[in-house]
């Protein structure tokens, strides 16, 4: 097999650019470099087991870094050619993507999917270090889109277009938020799971998109997906794409980062409060809330996780513009774009590459495209902006057990719990020429609830418990934070930022004393103000 670069013990780390370097310690200090790859199938290999002293809550990781949502020219609003977003996401330093195209009639009837797995085949080809997924956003039945990928296999363009074919929202002309319409998306998502139990196809994952663009995605459409079959509706997005689309001067003075640029519809879910609808530290309002909607199904004590990601369709400040129809030929009949076509000033856009701005981390323990997917099943995922750090690595030990991201503490009452977090300062300007500097990490603790309704959207219990200032702090350092002994189940997350633009909580001081705050609008930088989200760690009394 061909291993990366800086996972290649032939390879000196005279020859790794930074990150390589980075990523290479972190290898090692997991006991993963060189023997740990050994043997690994980069396609469709089985996950490689986990070694941890608490079941697989508290494995050896290597973090690799990802995007779960690209389009490409058979997206009818892109742009890019595959070769030009896999070689991009290569030079932005990505382990992993997915390919995420629209459905659209041009896509479903010209044979978008199986026409795009075999550019898909050279991509991976071209690009061994570089694990390539092929996906599909979803226009869901009533609601908003997801991203559905696959692993590798036989049949993964097959089973993307029937999906596609059968329960797209588009497609089928179900955009209205009726009760069939609800039920044909968990439906769709109980067909998904029936496919992988029978092995048709090796594995498959759905993340929601976007999910307060519109306000169409109500709190129990995101439960009744998760339940629907909550091994592969694993989460959403944290932070949408489109960062780039508030740079002051590109878009207008409305810009908002993400293109969270509408307010409520007929179609919004009412209980939804007007803040909900932009972003914060460019994030989406149900994950930045502290005791919001993405706490209050954490306190139901079921994981759900979040990412980042790039969204691309068009970059901003760049100079390709799309291609010339040949005569007769659209995107309906074609399935395709026309490749782009050098111009030499630059086009509008509000997208940064994948890996430039937006990454998912994600904790593997072993290389491979189901080592990604199992990896994001279990929740080990952090997300940051920015590239704002180089590493994080989290545990909660008490009662002689320890566990990481994702994972599940089982403590006895009044167990006394410690949180240790290490942390891998940045070691290189990021790709907007910045050293990163991450200002403060915040211990956010909350409680789990068996009286939690389908809509409701607060965890009145969550709140920020500890902050530490990290601002000096450089290098690689350990955080270790007593929390005392644990009386009720809960879970604890973290969040750090640059410390440029915060305030008070959407939900009040007392809550979230410096959390994210609204840009203006047509003033947000996304350089200037950049966070970092975990998943939960769950705390289990007995």
């Amino acid at each position: 097999m061909t291993l990366p670069e800086w996972a290649d013990p032939a390879v000196p780390e005279s020859d790794l650019d930074p990150q390589g370097l980075s990523r290479r310690v972190l290898l090692r200090r997991a006991g993963l470099f060189g023997a740990g790859f050994a043997g690994v199938s980069l396609l469709g290999a089985a996950p490689a087991a986990a070694h941890g002293g608490d079941g697989d809550d508290d494995p050896d990781l290597a973090w690799l870094v990802g995007d779960h949502h690209v389009h490409t020219v058979f997206s009818h609003d892109a742009k890019y050619r595959l070769a030009d977003l896999a070689r991009r996401a290569a030079q932005f330093g990505l382990d992993w993507m997915v390919f995420t195209e629209h459905s659209n009639v041009g896509h479903a009837d010209a044979g978008g999917a199986l026409r795009e797995r075999e550019q898909i085949k050279l991509a991976r080809a071209e690009n061994p270090r570089l694990l390539i997924f092929q996906g599909l956003e979803w226009y869901i039945p009533g609601a908003e889109h997801c991203t559905v990928f696959t692993a590798p296999g036989d049949h993964e363009a097959e089973i993307l277009r029937t999906f596609e074919k059968t329960y797209d929202g588009k497609l089928l002309g179900r955009t209205d938020g009726s009760a069939a319409n609800e039920a044909l998306s968990a439906e769709a998502i109980r067909w998904l799971a029936a496919r992988r139990r029978a092995g048709e196809v090796p594995d498959v994952l759905v993340l929601a998109n976007h999910p307060s663009r519109l306000g169409i995605d109500s709190p129990h459409e995101l439960r009744a997906w998760r339940d629907a079959a909550p091994e592969i509706m694993i989460g959403m997005e944290g932070a949408p794409g489109a960062q780039g689309a508030a740079i002051a001067g590109l878009r207008g003075a409305s810009s908002i980062r993400g293109e969270y640029e509408n307010k409520p519809s007929a179609q919004s879910w009412a209980g939804y409060p007007a803040e909900a609808y932009v972003t914060y530290g460019g994030f989406d309002w149900m994950t930045a809330t502290v005791g919001g909607l993405w706490d209050s199904m954490l306190s139901e004590g079921k994981l759900f996780t979040i990412t980042s990601n790039s969204d691309n369709h068009r970059t901003v400040h760049d100079t390709l513009r799309n291609g010339d129809w040949a005569p007769g030929q659209n995107f309906d009949n074609a399935g395709q774009l026309p490749d782009p076509v050098e111009t030499g000033v630059a086009q509008p856009g509000s997208d940064l590459w994948p890996g430039q701005f937006s990454r998912t981390h994600v904790g593997v323990t072993g290389y491979g495209h189901r080592q990604v997917m199992d990896a994001l099943r279990a929740g080990r995922v952090w997300v940051d902006h920015g590239q704002l750090v180089d590493g994080l690595d989290v545990r909660l030990e008490g009662d002689g057990r320890r566990v990481t991201l994702g994972g599940r503490l089982r403590v006895r009452r009044g167990t006394r719990l410690t949180l240790t977090v290490t942390v891998t300062s940045s070691s290189r300007p990021n790709y907007h020429g910045i050293l990163p500097r991450l200002a403060h990490l915040d211990v956010i603790r909350g409680v789990t609830r068996s009286s939690i309704g389908r809509d409701d959207w607060r965890a009145p219990d969550t709140r920020v418990v500890h902050t530490t200032d990290t601002g000096r702090k450089r290098g690689t350092y350990t955080l270790r934070v007593p929390l005392g002994a644990v009386r009720e189940s809960g879970y604890l997350r973290l969040r750090g930022s640059d410390g440029n633009r915060h305030g008070a909580g959407l939900l009040g001081a007392a809550i979230d004393p410096h959390g994210p705050v609204a840009h203006a609008p047509g003033d947000g930088d996304p350089w200037a103000d950049t966070w970092l989200y975990t998943n939960p760690i769950f705390i289990d009394v007995r």
